[in-house]
């Protein structure tokens, strides 16, 4: 331990660097054959916790030697900056050692270096490594494997490629125990959860750690905002009304990220910015993930480089990408998570002790007091759980046929290790029997098709992909990340542009001109899966956007915003949302703000019917559950057909007869009790999990996605899982997959846990009903919401000016 020390700090001392705490600890932890969970903040040096002693062992290893660490990453972004760091280690110290990158992004000919020599240091993705995972070779390649580290674990574990990281992390264990397995997390509320989850029980002796900095980095969140806000608030009033207030921002700063939540905002703000502020034309770049490859890797290399001053960016620079001239952070809107902004906040000063400052623009004015629930929470450095996935039936048999295509395998082998995974640590045996069978002869009611007998059973037992049609097919749609079908953008020269979803482009014909990556396009021709454009010089089109555009508010976040609200009844303002002043006084006269131990409710007539406004400030998901479920309740009662609106503050019954709420509250409007059986007669759940199914479908290979240049249509995607949907529901409803696509509708897509908890907490609560003249300031963003999905933006402006005439 001491050469090693001496070693790295030997290095670290020319760049005027000292090893922090967690730093010395993790290195003890590894040379000392642990594996665990680094958990510290964002540029904190995680990174260097880890690899150099990974490296010590290896440091003299010829270049012969095979893979002996494999680095996991959630985004392709976060790949090319962790090659460049450790290259840089590597170089600077005189090591014989090759890193090496496989993921969607990694060009044919470098694989097909890698399939005669893999690098010493592999960089991949879930995906990409259960891709190797399914070659002829794999456990050959992977003989010398003595370390995996799977960065930014936290974005892994709430999802189906964490589960997917399991399977693969396991399949590796099983090849050699000693193999040591590390995360690094910088956000993340349940750290021991996390850990139980990545490491499983796949070594009941193994010894493992948590390893914590004491290290607080010192966060400060300003807002951008008008002095005085005199306007109702309603998505997008603020917004880009605000650019003048980044301009001294972006002229001070060396470089700037600016931050929204979805691809389309990324578009509209680049091209608002670059009309405000014409002289950053040449310096301001955009990055989200439809964006070309090459594209995106310029962006990073010039951000990194120095070379840009503004970049316009979604999550694809959330994590772990280290451009130390950043010096300014921009976030556009409520980022809907404590966990994403202090996240996105770590990327400027992204080195020990240095400041991280970020600034909060509101694209209304009621996004303000979100400013100044985040502004607590960094205080208080507190952050969101993530809720690991557990049986996902699908992955499982998804990785089973990866097994399968590649060396085979023999069933009790992988039970074995598969059930020392926390994802399958539950999994019965008769479940177990129910995915080998669907694997080999298809589910009861499929058994007569032969499209689905993908293993075959060799006398010894093995389990084997004899099909080379099969084979092939399966490792083209590995993955467990299921979207709309993308189209190619190209130019009619060749040159690729990036990609766009079927969805958004069949609702445009030849001729019309969208915006995408900052640029205007006219359609040429929409043939097989590519959509041939010209550059346009038009200003006008239509935005691109993208199904994954909406967002909801975390549980944690709900409680703060709560708690903010409940605030504006003092009338010692907080410094952060005094420009709500205006807005908490209409509030007050024309209706309340609800108290801790409150409940609002509005109600008001405008000439399209009779609206009752709910406050539960839950978010989306849980006001469209809970929206489908108090109105069923209310028919129940009384025959009254609503027209349901929501966002994150509260869901609006629209009716054409006025509600009387007396009437109804004494009737367990409100009661958790039948949750599940009023949950089912409310909303259509038998279709919100059909289409789920499909996602479900695509994973386990029960349909085919298509060829890559000759993708089937998502039409084509849901007709056909659609049809497996129903031959299950009425011949064979205990079929594991059927089954799962309920449970998560209910579990991920309805929160029905959360809504439980929110309607526990609002029977404690005194319900106070206003019936008021005209729509108040947290009615404004619902009512108007609902009115932008239903009206053209000619049509949308006029009703909006109509209406903020009755506040003049």
């Amino acid at each position: 331990m001491s050469d090693f020390e001496s070693w790295v700090t030997n290095w670290m001392g020319k760049k005027n660097w000292k090893p922090q705490k967690f730093q010395s600890d993790t290195w003890k932890a590894v040379l000392s054959g642990y594996s665990g969970l680094v958990n510290a903040p964002t540029g904190s040096g995680k990174t260097l916790s880890l690899l150099p002693p990974i490296l010590w062992p290896n440091k003299d290893c010829s270049l012969k030697t095979n893979v002996f660490c494999i680095w996991i990453t959630p985004l392709r972004s976060l790949s090319q900056q962790i090659r460049i760091s450790m290259e840089e280690f590597i170089d600077e110290n005189n090591l014989n050692l090759t890193v090496g990158i496989r993921n969607g992004d990694t060009p044919q000919k470098i694989r097909n270096l890698q399939r005669k020599k893999f690098p010493h240091i592999l960089i991949t993705t879930p995906e990409s490594l259960q891709l190797l995972i399914s070659s002829k070779d794999w456990v050959k390649k992977f003989s010398s494997l003595q370390a995996v580290v799977v960065d930014e674990w936290h974005e892994l574990i709430g999802s189906k490629r964490g589960v997917q990281t399991e399977l693969c992390i396991a399949a590796l264990q099983n090849l050699n125990s000693k193999i040591s397995i590390w995360g690094i997390s910088a956000t993340i509320g349940n750290l021991k959860e996390a850990m139980s989850v990545l490491l499983g029980d796949l070594n009941k002796n193994e010894k493992r750690v948590l390893i914590q900095s004491n290290f607080k980095k010192k966060i400060t969140v300003q807002s951008i905002a008008p002095k005085e806000i005199k306007q109702m608030p309603w998505r997008g009033h603020l917004g880009t009304n605000l650019i003048r207030y980044l301009t001294p921002v972006i002229n001070k700063s060396q470089s700037t990220l600016i931050f929204t939540n979805t691809r389309s905002q990324c578009e509209l703000w680049y091209q608002k910015i670059l009309a405000e502020i014409p002289e950053l034309a040449g310096n301001m770049a955009m990055h989200h993930g439809s964006i070309s490859k090459e594209i995106r890797i310029w962006v990073e290399d010039s951000l990194r480089n120095n070379q840009l001053k503004v970049v316009v960016c979604t999550s694809s620079l959330d994590l772990g990408v280290d451009f130390h001239p950043v010096e300014s952070i921009i976030q556009i809107g409520g980022p809907k998570g404590v966990a994403r902004f202090i996240q996105r906040a770590g990327r400027s000063g992204h080195q020990p002790n240095k400041e991280s400052k970020i600034y909060f623009l509101p694209t209304h004015a009621i996004e303000l007091i979100e400013c100044s629930a985040l502004n607590k929470a960094v205080q208080q450095e507190y952050v969101e759980q993530r809720k690991p996935y557990i049986l996902c039936f699908d992955v499982l048999i998804q990785f089973l046929i990866s097994l399968a295509v590649s060396e085979g395998f023999y069933p009790n082998n992988v039970l074995n290790y598969i059930k020392k995974t926390h994802a399958f640590s539950l999994i019965t045996l008769q479940e177990w029997e129910w995915v080998l069978k669907n694997i080999t002869i298809g589910s009861n009611s499929l058994k007569a098709y032969n499209e689905y007998k993908k293993v075959d059973i060799l006398e010894s037992g093995l389990f084997k992909v004899n099909s080379r049609l099969i084979a092939m097919r399966h490792r083209l749609q590995i993955g467990t990340i299921v979207s709309d079908e993308q189209l190619q953008i190209k130019l009619i020269n060749g040159k690729r542009i990036g990609v766009i979803e079927e969805w958004f482009i069949s609702k445009l014909k030849k001729g019309e001109v969208f915006l995408f990556g900052g640029q205007f396009y006219k359609i040429f021709q929409i043939k097989n899966m590519e959509v041939l454009v010209k550059k346009s010089k038009s200003k006008k089109g239509k935005v691109v956007s993208w199904m994954g555009g909406r967002m909801s508010f975390s549980s944690y976040m709900s409680e703060l915003l709560r708690n903010e609200l409940y605030e504006l009844n003092n009338p010692q303002l907080n410094k952060d949302i005094s420009p709500l002043n205006y807005l908490a006084k209409i509030q007050l006269q024309i209706s309340t703000i609800p108290k801790e131990n409150e409940f609002l409710i509005e109600s008001f007539e405008t000439k399209e019917g009779f609206h009752t406004i709910f406050y539960p400030f839950e978010g989306r998901f849980v006001h469209e559950a809970l929206s489908h479920l108090i109105a069923y309740r209310i028919s129940l009662l009384k025959p009254v057909t609503f027209s349901l609106a929501y966002n994150d503050y509260g869901f609006e019954l629209l009716s054409d007869e006025f509600l009387n709420i007396e009437n109804i509250l004494d009737n367990n409007l409100w009661n958790e009790s039948y949750l599940f059986e009023d949950l089912n007669q409310s909303i259509n759940t038998s279709e919100m999990a059909r289409r789920k199914f499909r996602d479900i479908a695509v994973i386990s290979g029960l349909i085919f996605t298509g060829m890559p240049n000759k993708r089937k249509k998502n039409k084509d995607l849901q007709s056909g899982s659609q049809l497996l949907f129903d031959v299950f529901r009425d011949y064979e409803p205990e079929n594991l997959l059927f089954k799962q696509s309920f449970s998560e509708t209910f579990e991920y897509q309805l929160e029905e846990g959360r809504l439980r908890k929110a309607l526990i907490r609002i029977q404690k609560q005194k319900l106070i009903w206003k019936k008021i003249s005209k729509p108040s300031p947290f009615s404004f963003p619902i009512i108007t919401d609902r009115l932008r999905e239903s009206l053209s933006s000619e049509q949308f402006d006029d009703r909006i000016s109509k209406m903020l005439n009755n506040y003049s």
